[in-house]
């Protein structure tokens, strides 16, 4: 099975309001976290979501945002980097917000590196 036919990691979407709930921030600091790359989102039915498991304990995992800076110095939109983080990647065994989610970020980091 390639990465193109397995299955992603399941997640649930968070629009801005359910972010503005979830983190108990108001929406412009909700604003800026995407903005500073705390957090990122994509255009899901033509709203701006976020993957719900990009937080944890009612804040965005600390290890993203380095990731995401990681992926777009690869090249990557923000839609590609989310895509990226939630499909299984062969080289680290499982999709690399679960090795995000283990502790992994120097692994998946130098994997991020290498994938174009």
């Amino acid at each position: 099975m390639t990465s193109d036919d397995a299955p992603r990691f399941e997640t649930d979407w968070l629009t801005l309001p359910d972010l503005v709930e979830v983190l108990g921030e108001p929406l412009g600091r909700v604003r800026r976290m995407l903005d500073e790359f705390q957090l990122v989102g994509s255009k899901r039915d033509g709203v701006l979501k976020v993957p719900s498991v990009f937080i944890v304990d009612g804040h965005p995992l600390p290890s993203l945002r380095g990731t995401v800076f990681v992926l777009h110095d690869a090249g990557f939109s923000d839609d590609e980097a989310i895509d990226w983080l939630l499909s299984p990647e062969e080289s680290i065994g499982m999709p690399p917000i679960e090795a995000l989610l283990a502790g992994r970020k120097s692994e998946v980091r130098r994997v991020a590196r290498t994938v174009v």
